[in-house]
């Protein structure tokens, strides 16, 4: 069996980070999400104090902004290549990116669509919304509700390009990433 490339994603506030840096602690190699630092110096730049949840209304050219997060991407993917690791877990796979397109009702090039059906992974965990641990920051900007329709649009987008999704329960990190080492098979 040759390299694993595993996805952790789900809306935002599931916990997923906390996840993916227990999967760093057990000695997984993982990469970071990329949005959050997009976002962050997006919003910077917009002079706004208005909350939304579309971090495409702080950019000037909003296709070029989810051209540059799949390229970001693509580039984590391809570099998990390179690693002698075994396993290497992503913090969002290139699907992410056409589903929240999908979310926020954006059209994307058939480049968008290529590179996920190039570009496959191994497996896909989705940490589904949890109410009682959301909440929002200045990176993390939508609503639970929107977390929930978010959701739907990861897992409805992983199905389209073939992917059977395995859902991470509701429970402590810990328990989580017990989970995840057994329906992976991976100590």
């Amino acid at each position: 069996m040759g390299k694993r490339k595993i996805v952790v994603t789900g809306a935002p506030g599931t916990g997923k980070t906390s996840v993916i840096k227990g999967l760093e602690k057990k000695g997984f190699h993982c990469f970071h999400e990329v949005i959050r630092s997009m976002t962050a110096a997006a919003r910077n730049d917009k002079d706004s104090k208005e909350q939304v949840s579309n971090p495409l209304v702080f950019v000037k050219d909003p296709l070029k902004f989810n051209k540059d997060l799949l390229h970001g991407r693509i580039e984590h993917f391809e570099a998990s290549t390179r690693l002698p690791t075994k396993v290497c877990f992503f913090d969002r796979g290139i699907p992410d990116v056409l589903a929240y397109m999908d979310f926020f009702n954006q059209e994307y090039p058939v480049e968008f669509e290529k590179a996920c059906e190039k570009k496959k992974y191994d497996a896909i965990l989705i940490l589904p919304p949890w109410k009682e641990i959301y909440t929002s920051d200045n990176e993390r900007l939508e609503s639970y509700k929107e977390a929930e329709d978010i959701h739907k649009h990861l897992f409805d987008t992983y199905r389209r390009f073939g992917y059977d999704p395995i859902i991470v329960p509701k429970t402590s990190v810990a328990n989580r990433l017990y989970f995840v080492t057994k329906a992976l098979k991976i100590n």
